[in-house]
């Protein structure tokens, strides 16, 4: 069968770590990897000079408002179309699945997607109170386009019970799985130590890795003075890290003009197909805390089109912001976590290989590329994550040329039929407590704790208490199935 010339193609991949808290602006470093991607690719400035479309990941570390533009002339190239997507984790996923649809309807030749943080170094400017001499804002300026969804991620009752972060969002959803299980609060943690040392072990060969060191389970999972307790049952090692400064980009291109190029067949490999899917938007709408019907869907979706099991996988990169999300991810694959063989990374994760804003995605794809390069008939898949295991990117890769031609399957209609809580707010009365999550100080005192319960009717009410003596009870076994009472103003008693 002859090639298909419209069949999107990755051809040229790049990452850097900037070490020592003194890396250029974000916009410097995504002109560097991308000319780094082009040479990767072996067409240099050719490749740049026929982009169409040049699109950034939204950057943390400033707002800029059309970042693709200053990136462009940086690189003294001018794409027709500049993109600039929202925020979130699932974002690089969004951006690879739209250009290479387009590459595929023939609307691109090619398309450059970058991103860059350098949240270590605004850190450090901002101990030492300096100014970094980065581009201004740009505040008149607007990309061409703006990807992603972008709505607030939490409603108010779940914001005013302190489900206001990440970092306290997730150790719910590890309460929930916590319950499932039945196990002691000693080897809960014990397992996900030993899940999240597979993790660094990955890192510490990977020569992009902020934190590329291998460590024991028992490091991870227990707090010490270097690695406190953060949230329930989450060490500072169970966390994701933002604060790194890092740089990936990749080059795209329709099968026809890769050959017109004289790109080497070596360096190509093929986005086979995507899923792409949100859950229902508030956590707190949600059936339940442990499962997620969009990376359910999302990923039957990719794996559909690439014509693939998830047994024909040879290398996985589960998003990792924390363990609660590789576990239900992995549970919805028909993964068991802490049993399987094929490492659950190719990068080391947000932990270890860093966690650069909304970027990481961006690198877990350019390491896939470079695995499959190495392993040309294998397949790799990544997942992706936005918000509070909320938007959701599935994408499947290859070496080989793609059976079908690439197709990004949006299977929202799917995550909507799926129930869906009503609110409990500001109902008062027994209800049925269903998953908690507490934050400590850095002494390691419990300071606050946000509960959701289910009403008997079965709507979901949230609250929060600060009382110490009921934090230190709550904290020792999964709260699952304890009655409590709730006072109609969002707090609860045990």
């Amino acid at each position: 069968m002859s090639p298909d010339p419209r069949q999107p193609v990755i051809v040229g991949v790049a990452q850097s770590t900037w070490r020592g808290g003194d890396a250029p602006s974000p916009i410097e470093m995504c002109a560097e990897v991308v000319g780094a991607a082009a040479r990767d690719a072996g067409a240099g400035e050719r490749l740049l000079r026929r982009a169409g479309t040049l699109a950034v990941v939204d950057i943390a570390s400033r707002r800029w408002n059309d970042p693709a533009a200053l990136v462009a002339a940086r690189l003294g190239i001018a794409p027709p179309e500049t993109i600039r997507s929202t925020l979130g984790g699932d974002t690089p996923q969004v951006l690879v699945s739209h250009v290479a649809s387009r590459i595929a309807g023939g609307e691109l030749d090619v398309a450059i997607v970058c991103g860059a943080e350098a949240l270590a170094t605004v850190a450090r400017a901002q101990r030492e109170q300096r100014e970094l001499p980065w581009e201004p804002v740009d505040e008149d300026a607007a990309p061409g386009r703006v990807l992603g969804s972008d709505r607030a991620p939490a409603t108010a009752e779940e914001t005013a019970a302190n489900l206001i972060a990440p970092i306290v969002m997730y150790p719910l959803f590890e309460n929930a799985l916590w319950a499932l299980e039945g196990t002691t609060a000693a080897e809960h943690r014990a397992r996900l130590g030993a899940l999240w040392a597979g993790f660094s072990r990955v890192a510490a060969g990977n020569p992009h890795a902020w934190s590329p060191q291998a460590r024991t389970a028992a490091e991870i999972a227990t707090p010490a003075p270097d690695n406190r307790l953060v949230t329930l049952p989450y060490t500072k090692l169970l966390n994701s890290n933002i604060q790194t400064d890092q740089a990936a980009a990749l080059i795209l291109c329709s099968d026809a003009v890769a050959r017109e190029l004289g790109i080497a067949r070596d360096r190509w490999v093929y986005p086979h197909a995507a899923g792409h899917a949100d859950d229902h938007w508030f956590v707190s709408e949600r059936e339940d805390l442990h499962s997620s019907p969009a990376i359910r869907f999302a990923a039957r979706a990719a794996l559909a089109g690439a014509g693939a099991a998830i047994e024909d996988i040879a290398h996985l990169d589960i998003y990792s912001c924390f363990p609660s999300a590789v576990q239900i991810a992995c549970r919805e694959l028909g993964i068991d976590p802490f049993a399987e063989t094929r490492p659950l990374t190719v990068t080391g994760g947000l932990t270890f290989a860093g966690g650069p804003g909304n970027n990481y995605v961006t690198h877990a794809i350019a390491t896939l590329v470079e695995r499959l390069r190495e392993d040309p008939g294998a397949l790799g898949l990544s997942t992706a994550v936005g918000w509070y295991l909320t938007k959701h990117a599935v994408g499947v890769y290859g070496a080989r040329e793609p059976r079908t031609p690439f197709s990004a399957a949006h299977v929202q209609d799917q995550v909507d039929a799926t129930p869906r809580r009503g609110s409990g707010a500001g109902v008062a009365g027994a209800a049925t407590a269903e998953a908690v999550s507490i934050v400590y100080s850095r002494e390691g005192e419990p300071t606050v704790g946000a509960l959701t319960a289910l009403l008997p009717d079965g709507r979901r009410a949230i609250a929060k208490t600060t009382d110490p003596v009921e934090l230190a009870a709550i904290g020792r076994s999964p709260i699952s199935g304890t009655e409590v009472q709730l006072d109609g103003d969002g707090g609860v008693r045990f």
